[in-house]
């Protein structure tokens, strides 16, 4: 029986539309066509029947556990679920007390959900297993293999990168849902005004689970009409809410947006920086995180080329702690846009990496008697300070041809002005200053 969009089996239990719709082989799986399509090297593996270790990377709603239990069914194998969230080096010890009982009649497909949730000592524990094929090991992730799993691991175990859902793929499973009587709200006979279907693609946000789900309640909602229901678009977007818009702090996720966010900075691209700036507050991402970044960019890719950005990236920060939303947000977004539009220069930055790793390499070399203080009579008596040119007594305000590095370290040059926006000048002045440093130095030298 239904009750609305739910099909409430007669002993009573509810299972989500997103479960019931799960596809059962691979002409059913929607999506992912660069790992699933005729001849890919995936799908080649699977009707082969005899699968490897894998783990399977992408966001929410990708079809990552329906294509580990199709793994199992192709190798006619024991699939064996667990959560990384729930599961410990017990339970890992259990499946595989389980494995070694088939051995010999069938294979153990153990799926490990949100593997990256497991240390790396809990992911060592099946390691052996996985090496002499006591399992299967399928594991499934939104985060970078890279950072969350063991070497030991991935190189035990393909990866496979799984996208988001396309609009046409969301489509599909829409009309699938629509029609599947047995699995699905076909029963129903349910309509969706155009706008409603638009809108439940777009909040899907590539997430099929999620599509579904909205789908299944707003079904709930939906009214009669004539022998079937029908869904409009106001209640779609009442059962929709505020917009989704996928973002995990702290994931990759997050750190790609910010990446993409100070790139388009960095290119002089005001509008693509502003998109990607509202994606992250439309996410939920922290308003001084997304600040105290454009401090950053201010000073690593514009400097003195216009030190405006700066200051202005200092007062967003101000603002928007005194202010808060909303005010303080468009603060932050005016110093995004400025930087954008800013020239360009990282000058600066290059110059403190370079001097940095001297100042790492080279050893704690002695400060030059001239350049220390000398406070005291003992200290002057023995030199500090002596032969020190006061740059204000100097014709111009400058003492051409003093010398400021260690006596022990050649002359380094680590700040080369851009020729942009203000490092114009300021690379014209430096140079008019070495002309005299050399001028000064050759006199001595004659």
């Amino acid at each position: 029986m239904t009750a609305g969009g739910r099909a409430v089996p007669a002993d009573g239990t509810y299972r989500p539309l997103a479960d019931r719709l799960r596809p059962q082989s691979l002409d059913e799986y929607v999506g992912q066509s660069h790992l699933l399509g005729p001849g890919a090297p995936l799908r080649r593996a699977l009707e082969s029947g005899r699968p490897h270790s894998m783990i399977l990377w992408g966001p929410p709603g990708t079809g990552k556990t329906t294509l580990a239990r199709l793994v199992a069914r192709g190798a006619r194998a024991e699939f064996i679920a667990l959560s990384a969230v729930l599961a410990g080096i017990k339970d890992i010890r259990a499946v595989v007390e389980q494995a070694r009982a088939l051995r010999g009649t069938r294979d153990t497909v153990l799926f490990l959900d949100e593997v990256h949730r497991f240390n790396k000592s809990q992911q060592d524990t099946f390691l052996p297993y996985v090496e002499d094929g006591t399992l299967i090991f399928v594991g499934a992730t939104t985060e970078n293999p890279s950072f969350e799993v063991n070497n030991a691991l991935l190189s035990r175990a393909r990866v496979y990168v799984l996208k988001s859902l396309t609009a046409e793929d969301l489509g599909h499973l829409l009309d699938r849902a629509l029609s599947d009587e047995e699995r699905g709200l076909g029963k129903l006979k349910l309509s969706i005004d155009a706008g409603a279907r638009e809108l439940l693609l777009a909040a899907a946000d590539g997430d099929a689970r999620r599509m579904l789900n909205l789908l299944e309640t707003a079904a709930d909602l939906s009214v009669a009409d004539g022998d079937g229901r029908r869904l409009d678009v106001d209640t779609t977007r009442a059962v929709i809410g505020s917009t989704y818009v996928r973002f995990d702090k702290g994931g990759e996720n997050f750190y790609d947006q910010i990446s993409a966010l100070h790139k388009s900075v960095r290119g002089s691209d005001p509008d693509a920086a502003l998109y990607w700036l509202c994606r992250m507050l439309a996410g939920g991402c922290d308003p001084l995180y997304v600040a105290r970044r454009a401090l950053r960019m201010a000073s690593e890719d514009i400097g003195n080329a216009d030190p405006r950005a700066l200051t202005m990236a200092l007062e967003a920060c101000a603002v928007y702690e005194r202010l808060g939303s909303p005010e303080g947000e468009l603060a932050i977004a005016q110093a995004i846009v400025f930087m954008a539009c800013a020239a360009k220069s990282n000058a600066v930055y290059t110059a403190y990496n370079a001097a940095a790793k001297d100042a790492a390499s080279l050893g704690s070399l002695e400060v030059p008697l001239h350049l220390r203080n000398a406070p005291t009579r003992l200290m002057k008596d023995i030199g500090y300070g002596k032969g020190y040119r006061y740059a204000h007594d100097e014709p111009g305000g400058y003492a051409a041809g003093e010398r400021y590095f260690p006596d022990e370290m050649p002359d380094r040059r680590y700040y080369v002005p851009a020729p942009r926006g203000l490092e114009i000048k300021i690379g014209e002045a430096l140079e008019a200053r070495r002309a005299r440093d050399r001028a000064a130095r050759g006199a001595a030298g004659s």
